[in-house]
């Protein structure tokens, strides 16, 4: 079980040796709501018996042994409005896993929304179920969005989805699910006559402060490319420095006319020191992981092995606190960007649809 952040989202990532549904229900008790997954006839295995929360919608985790079965209680914190998903996918090896997402919402405080839950088809590829955010449903598709174009029987947020779009990247996407990374979200955006962009966020339970980010960019025009991005990205990482990061990010002007004489003094004063404290902790980070750094790459360049070389050689420079951060330009095609500037991570770039 883990606990871990991707982009605004919450998740609670399982890992069962069987499918199984659980009952969700909240718990509501003076200042302290809970939201409890219990899973009747299971055990425990290897739960850990508390995870630390995510600072913002859950302030810790805790598991229990029931007579019944399993509970996992989510403590949240007050007055804090949220909604959230849940969702069963086949693993590796006969396992199951798990999601529940919890997001912030407009809903009253501590009052949670849960769409219907399809009857669970393990063998088939996840679909994404995105949960309506209080009184602002997402708008009308034949109104606003329009659905991406026809990929016959492929299922709309899978693998076979993105290995459609890019088939350049069918490589690193074969590798990437090989190795356990899921799609977590998948949305679709522009309006009617324009272009149907795509975007994906995939996760990873053994990974949790990673992420890959992929973006779909068809054609504007007759004679251009279709354009897909794939980020391998450090900005899931959960601590102080980091949120207080993500946090600056958000002010806009005003508010940083408020607290600051001059930008560029909320530039130099309050952003460079977190971005250099960033560079030191995402660099530790990849270090850590660089196993997954290096098959991303290998996957990515596979008749260039030295590529996965170089990226790491940069990453294990030492960081120059004089400077912000760096970015490399490591390879031309495909096009590859190591970014060192605040959070680490590795962009690619596929021209084409051949």
């Amino acid at each position: 079980m883990g606990l871990s952040k991707v982009g605004e989202t919450t998740l609670l990532t399982i890992i069962l040796d069987r499918p199984a549904e659980p009952r969700i229900f909240a718990v509501q008790t003076p200042g302290k709501p809970q939201l409890v997954v219990e899973f009747p006839q299971a055990r425990m295995g290897r739960l850990p018996t508390r995870l630390e929360g995510d600072d913002l919608i859950v302030e810790q985790v805790q598991t229990q042994a029931t007579v019944g079965g399993v509970r996992i209680i989510l403590d949240l914190y007050p007055d804090q409005a949220y909604s959230y998903w849940r969702r069963s996918q086949a693993g590796v090896g006969g396992q199951t896993l798990y999601l529940l997402g919890l997001k912030p919402g407009t809903s009253a405080p501590g009052q949670a929304q849960l769409p219907p839950l399809a009857p669970s088809q393990p063998e088939s590829p996840p679909v994404t179920t995105r949960e309506p955010e209080g009184e602002n449903p997402p708008p009308s598709t034949s109104e606003d969005y329009q659905q991406a174009p026809s990929t016959g029987n492929v299922v709309p947020g899978s693998f076979d989805e993105l290995k459609s779009l890019l088939p350049k990247a069918g490589g690193v996407l074969q590798s990437l699910g090989n190795d356990g990374w899921t799609v977590f979200e998948s949305h679709t955006y522009d309006r009617p006559g324009q272009r149907f962009s795509r975007d994906f966020v995939l996760a990873n339970p053994k990974y949790p402060e990673l992420a890959v980010k992929i973006l779909y960019l068809p054609a504007a025009a007759p004679g251009t490319p279709n354009i897909g991005i794939i980020d391998l990205t450090t900005d899931n990482l959960q601590d102080e420095t980091a949120s207080k990061y993500q946090e600056l990010r958000h002010w806009d002007f005003a508010r940083i006319k408020k607290h600051y004489e001059d930008i560029g003094d909320f530039f130099e004063d309050a952003l460079k020191p977190l971005r250099v404290k960033l560079r030191e902790e995402t660099r530790a980070l990849a270090l850590r992981d660089a196993v997954v750094f290096q098959n991303f790459l290998k996957a990515v360049s596979p008749g260039n092995p030295q590529v996965a070389d170089m990226v790491m050689a940069h990453v294990r420079e030492k960081v120059n606190p004089r400077f912000e951060g760096v970015q490399y330009t490591i390879s031309e095609n495909p096009l590859i960007i190591l970014n060192q500037v605040d959070f680490l991570y590795v962009k690619v770039f596929y021209l084409g649809s051949s």
